[in-house]
Formats: C-alpha cells, structure tokens, sequence
C-alpha cells in the first residue's frame, strides 16, 4: 500500500529527547515499510526514518528558538498533504483534530489516531461538528468522554520488539519516567517511595506549562535523601535505567490515553505500579506484569508483593501484546477496511452515474 504518515512537527521522528506521539508514530512507520509498504513521512526535517521523508520545517519546532508561532509550520503541513493526497491509498494524521475539516473534502481516506487526552469539555463541540472523522483509539477508557466520534478500533501503542530487553542486573529503586506535570504526580511517586525506604531516580522534562507545579511542588522534593533527579533521558538511556529498576511507579492523576513508558518498562520485564486511571486496567495485567491500584497506600501494598511476579513472564506478555509489529498490522486491516469502503462507493457512483446517462426509451 501508499501509505502516508503525517507526524507533529513539534518533535522529531522519532524524538531526541521526550516525545511520545512521535516516537510511536516512528515505531509503526519502520514497521509498515518493515512488511514492504511503500510509506512516506511528513514530519521535521531532523526525522530519521527508511520510509520517504517529506520534510515540512527544517527541523524539531522544540528546537527551533526562532519559533514564536507553532500553529504556523502545521498549517503548512496539512497544505503539504492535501496537495500530495492522491499519491496515497491512505492518510493517517497524527495531529488531534487539526485534518478534519479540510481532509473531509478530498477523496483519499483518512484516518486519524488520537494520542492525547480527551476529557476537556472544549473538545465536545469539535466532535459534534466532525462526527464522521474516522478516529482511532490508543485504549477503549480513551474513548468514555467522546461517544459521539466515530471510532474505527482501538490500537494499542507498540515498540520493536528487539528495541529493550529482559534486564539481568540486580534492581537498586523505584523509578519515575516521562513528564514533570501535575497529571502525572511525580510528588505522590516521590511519597510512595520515601514511605517505602527504596529510593527512587527520576527521568522527566519539565514543559513550560508545567513550570509552577515543578518549581512550588516537586523541586523541594528533589532535596530529599533517596531522591535522584537524572533529567530527561532519550531512548538509548531508557534500558539500563528501567532494567535496573524494582518497579515503575506512575501514580496518575488524570484519564491516561495509554501510557508509553509502562510498555518500555514491560520490555524489560519491570513491573509496573500504577494508579487505576484511564487505560491502566487495559495496559497492565494485574498481577502478572504489575500491579493496579487506588492510591498510594495501595502502592505502597504492592511494593510488598513485588517478589511474586517473574520478570521472564513481564517480558513475555509484552511480546504477545505490544510489539510494534503487531501495532503495524492492526492498522494495515483498517487501511485495507477503508480502502475498500471507498472503492465500493465509487463503483457505486459509477454505476449510479451510468443510469442516469441511459436515454428514458431504454431504460
């Protein structure tokens, strides 16, 4: 198939640093041209992919300090796109609801994953007006707050599965991986393993917006014995620091859409202990390849039981659940579904069309 992936411009493909949309829309394009599709990337020019790459802005906006306005470079994106859309079998955006309204007025299908949260009451005007934007889901919990969008499936996130691996080393702390943010309670992560005696070492950025919380909650935290702040990491850092790990804590705080770094760490057979929001229940097998639970009394529960699960079988459970392989081929029978639906409509028009063109006295 043509396929087109049509990545944020935000970060690159995938990201240096932090980024998880970009990274996952990484994963499953190398996977796609992996199983011999014919894939283009638009995406920053810094990207790095074996698919083509359609460069839209030099490179990362993150990046870019010359940058003043972001919403810029994606409008330029989206023309980018439309002008090439019948190069392609299939468009598939990554850039929330940004494609709907231009892209339902041209003949290639689309679709559009929506990797953030959706729970903003902003966002239930915007679903009205679209609901017919084909949209897929990263867990079925993402899905609660918008019934009225036109959902396609839902598709777990997924990285290569050679990418980490079963760690062999003697786990030394707790860690904490991702974003310094107030939905992500790096402070209650914090009191879980100061409560517990384990220390605990942290790899996060902190976003702009999220600089009081950092700045009034959690940077007085970080001057407490056991607490180890390493900052952000990329993804090369990510094997030794999960692997080394007794657990992952993600003590959430909001409808978490699915949670990238629980599947890192299942790749390298580290439990997860995580708060029982958004896709949690879906992502974690209770038990077997972490622990859900309530509240930090609860965490502080599992950390108890954590000698019952097998690392072994942590890292197999993600390999018969979350490769990005097995992500590639899930959206591939969808591509195929939407493909033919269109191939179907215009035949249909066709044959509407050859009627209508058949003089009244033959008919």
């Amino acid at each position: 198939m043509r396929i087109a992936q049509i990545a944020p411009l935000t970060e690159s493909v995938p990201p240096k640093l932090y980024g998880g949309t970009e990274r996952v829309v990484s994963y499953l394009t190398e996977a796609l041209v992996e199983l011999g599709h014919d894939v283009t990337l638009f995406a920053s020019g810094d990207s790095i992919t074996e698919a083509k790459l359609e460069p839209v802005w030099p490179r990362a906006l993150r990046f870019d300090v010359s940058i003043r306005d972001r919403i810029a470079p994606h409008m330029l994106l989206l023309e980018r796109v439309r002008q090439r859309a019948g190069d392609f079998d299939v468009l598939h955006f990554h850039l929330d609801y940004y494609s709907f309204s231009l892209f339902a007025r041209q003949d290639t299908p689309f679709l559009t994953t929506l990797h953030g949260r959706l729970d903003l009451p902003e966002q239930q005007p915007v679903f009205d007006a679209f609901d017919t934007a084909p949209v897929i889901s990263t867990s079925t919990a993402q899905r609660r707050m918008l019934p009225q969008a036109h959902w396609l499936e839902t598709i777990y996130d997924g990285i290569p599965a050679n990418l980490y691996s079963l760690g062999d080393s003697q786990p030394a702390y707790l860690a904490f991986l991702g974003r310094i943010s107030p939905e992500k309670r790096l402070d209650s992560a914090i009191a879980i393993a100061r409560r517990s005696g384990m220390p605990i070492r942290i790899a996060a950025k902190i976003d702009e917006a999220d600089r009081a919380y950092f700045e009034q909650v959690v940077k007085p935290l970080l001057q407490l014995p056991g607490v180890d702040y390493v900052g952000e990491i990329g993804e090369s850092e990510k094997q030794t620091f999960l692997a080394n790990a007794h657990a992952l804590l993600c003590p959430l705080d909001w409808p978490e859409p699915f949670g990238l770094s629980m599947i890192e760490a299942m790749a390298c057979g580290t439990p997860v202990i995580a708060f029982n929001r958004g896709s949690v229940h879906e992502v974690i097998d209770n038990g077997v390849t972490g622990f859900v639970v309530e509240d930090e009394i609860g965490a502080l529960a599992a950390l108890n039981r954590l000698g019952e699960l097998s690392r072994r079988t942590i890292r197999e459970r993600f390999e018969a659940r979350f490769t990005s392989h097995a992500m590639a081929e899930q959206y591939l029978n969808v591509y195929r579904k939407m493909t033919r639906a269109r191939q179907r409509a215009r035949l249909k028009l066709i044959d509407t069309a050859a009627i209508e063109v058949v003089a009244p006295g033959k008919r």
